[in-house]
């Protein structure tokens, strides 16, 4: 099972968890990573941020790279939901569920998937802040957390 949603509507995690596992017995682990809205961003607040994307190929991008993580390890299921639009402190963004037979794949695809989306994956974020609006640059520090990948054979 594979399902990759792009939407403004919020998700209920609970939900979305009991969706990915259910009706497969196989199933041994999920994992699960819900990203959040802070109020505070390289140390100035923030109280609204929105999120752009381009239809169809955000979408593509992350089949990629869930169709990536299927190939490094065994997966009984993959879930990424992204939020677009108009986001507010405290409201999830993103959730990236992951079920295998067993805990280390099930780990270890999600935070390869968690990686490679803030690196990979086409979404622009704008900041409301008390001095204006402002573009969020990408990070090396994400950069560097998807870059372990690139050698890494498990």
């Amino acid at each position: 099972m594979q399902r990759i949603l792009v939407q403004t509507a919020p998700f209920e995690i609970a939900a979305e968890q009991d969706a990915l596992r259910r009706s497969n017995p196989h199933v041994g682990a999920l994992v699960s990573f819900i990203g959040l809205m802070r109020d505070l961003n390289e140390g100035v607040a923030v109280t609204r941020m929105t999120l752009e994307h381009y239809p169809g190929m955000t979408e593509k991008a992350l089949a990629t790279i869930a169709d990536e993580a299927r190939a490094r390890w065994h997966l009984e299921g993959v879930t990424i939901i992204h939020r677009v639009g108009a986001l507010e402190p405290e409201d999830p963004i993103v959730f990236v569920g992951v079920t295998s037979q067993h805990r280390g794949d099930a780990f270890r695809a999600c935070e390869f998937l968690i990686d490679y989306l803030k690196t990979r994956a086409p979404f622009w974020k704008k900041e409301q802040t008390p001095a204006g609006e402002r573009w969020v640059e990408a990070r090396s520090t994400d950069d560097a957390a998807a870059g372990r990948w690139e050698d890494a054979s498990d």
